[in-house]
């Protein structure tokens, strides 16, 4: 018998989780239906250069290139254009302020929604008109759609913002409705088609040697995550999960035999597995991320711990303690501590104190956004089995509000968390580099696309899982229409 270890629990809890729909083979056959041949590549650059010229045609009326950049962004697009639309938007923010926009179009509807929606991406304020006029265009939509594919089109704006949509997700949906309408510009629905399949390649190709290193230590921080959650939430004894915390405090190799069989393998893997993440950062970049590291996982379990304690002594804590709890426990950042230390080119003070000690609204918010989207899909499942902390039951308990008005409070607070990331996303003294904002965004546009119809992490149905094959499996019919066959030279 270890020391610190006194005897095993006579009965473990199960929660009979439904088995992974994924497994090696699958990733193994993923088959390359686009083989990026070299006149595809050609292509793809011979389209480039016709809409960058498109974008940077001063000639255009305002409407019109505000018009070609919503459909580029929508399509999945602009990672290729992003100095053309910032100059572009420049020019236009002017023509703003001196009214060629507005005059132009002599202030439609239509008009304002493109601009505003450009404009609040890149950091203006507005909100409160535009919180009236969604209410008031909801209304109205929902009750004069008369068109079947423009009903589509509402419906699918009406139930979530595209700010908030998975990009290569969203890309797909909007090329195949883009497809339909009747002012389609065929190059770019070309370029679109042909840019989704590319990669699409791509992405077949790292999700079988996972060669992106980023991808690489995410996956395997996602499934540590996992695990050892579901050993403070699940498996462990409060006695053995005060051990494991105690000896990921300590970081220390020794503090393996403190722990039971089964916790042993969970340390090693996460003691080696971030030893293994620094050492390769440390070769790249000449920063020992060690302390780092260990800090953000010795905070994680110290709020993994006190969850598990609420659940034994069946304590509902305050709204307000539980948040504090969740912003950590929800794993947004760590993971933003590994994706900084990852993406980041310049390492600074002033960005590791934004996420080591008084959170950056993009780390706080981000990860508030996955916490109160993970509650939403998962707190009837986490009540069933006897947990009793997640925000809508500390709400309810602590206000004494029915669970759709709960529900209700919650999703506001996830439309505050929005707009807070919105403004930090172009704040000019932001301590973050672009990958890392952007990242951050993903985080919670993650955590939104899993979540919005039920728990699409613990128990997937077939819809999450043609959306993911949609973007790794399903190529989007394409044929070059600009190619000579014969001669095999791009028009």
């Amino acid at each position: 018998m270890v020391e610190g270890y006194s005897q095993q629990p006579s009965e473990r809890r199960s929660v009979h989780y439904q088995p992974t729909a994924w497994n090696s083979n699958f990733v193994k056959s993923l088959e390359n239906h686009n083989n990026n041949d070299e006149i595809q590549k050609q292509r793809a650059e011979k389209l480039k250069g016709e809409v960058r010229a498109m974008i940077g045609d001063t000639d255009a009326n305002s409407l019109a290139i505000l018009e070609l950049i919503d459909d580029i962004q929508r399509l999945g697009l602009s990672y290729h254009f992003e100095k053309d639309i910032t100059r572009a938007l420049d020019r236009m923010f002017l023509c703003v302020n001196g009214t060629n926009v507005w005059t132009q179009q002599k202030g439609t509807v239509h008009a304002i929604a493109i601009c505003f929606r450009l404009c609040r991406q890149y950091g203006y304020e507005g909100e409160k008109l535009m919180e009236e006029a969604k209410v008031f265009t909801t209304k109205h939509l929902k009750g004069k759609i008369v068109n079947e594919d423009l009903e589509e089109q509402i419906n699918h704006a009406l139930e979530m913002p595209l700010q908030h949509r998975m990009l290569r997700l969203e890309a797909r949906w909007c090329i195949e409705a883009y497809g339909k309408r009747k002012d389609a510009n065929y190059l770019l629905l070309e370029m679109a088609k042909l840019e989704f399949n590319m990669v699409q390649s791509m992405l077949q190709g790292e999700l079988k040697d996972m060669s992106s290193d980023c991808r690489k230590s995410l996956t395997k921080l996602a499934a540590l995550v996992t695990t050892i959650d579901d050993v403070y939430d699940v498996y462990g004894s409060l006695d053995e999960l005060e051990l494991f915390t105690a000896a990921v405090h300590r970081w220390d190799i020794e503090a393996v035999e403190t722990l039971p069989d089964y916790m042993k393998l969970c340390f090693l893997a996460l003691y080696n597995t971030t030893n293994e993440m620094a050492y390769d950062i440390l070769k790249r970049k000449g920063v020992n991320i060690i302390p780092h590291l260990k800090r953000a996982w010795a905070a994680l379990c110290k709020t993994f711990l006190k969850e598990a304690k609420w659940c034994s002594n069946r304590e509902t804590p305050t709204f307000k303690a539980y948040l504090d709890n969740a912003l950590v426990s929800v794993s947004g950042v760590l993971i933003s501590v590994h994706v900084y230390f990852l993406l980041t080119e310049t390492i600074t003070k002033e960005a590791l104190e934004c996420l080591e000690k008084k959170y950056h609204p993009l780390v706080e918010c981000s990860s508030l956004i996955f916490r109160f989207f993970n509650d939403l899909a998962t707190s009837k499942a986490e009540l069933e089995r006897g947990e009793s902390t997640n925000s809508i039951l500390c709400y309810m308990h602590e206000t004494e509000v029915s669970e759709q008005e709960a529900r209700k409070h919650i999703r506001s607070l996830i439309e505050e968390a929005w707009k807070k990331m919105n403004k930090e996303r172009v704040a000019a003294d932001s301590p973050f580099e672009k990958p890392f904002i952007e990242t951050a965004f993903n985080l919670a546009r993650i955590a939104q696309c899993t979540y919005q119809n039920g728990d699409g992490h613990g128990a997937p149905d077939n819809k999450a899982k043609n959306r993911i094959l949609s973007v790794i499996n399903e190529p989007i019919t394409y044929t070059c229409m600009c190619k000579d066959f014969n001669t095999g030279q791009i028009c």
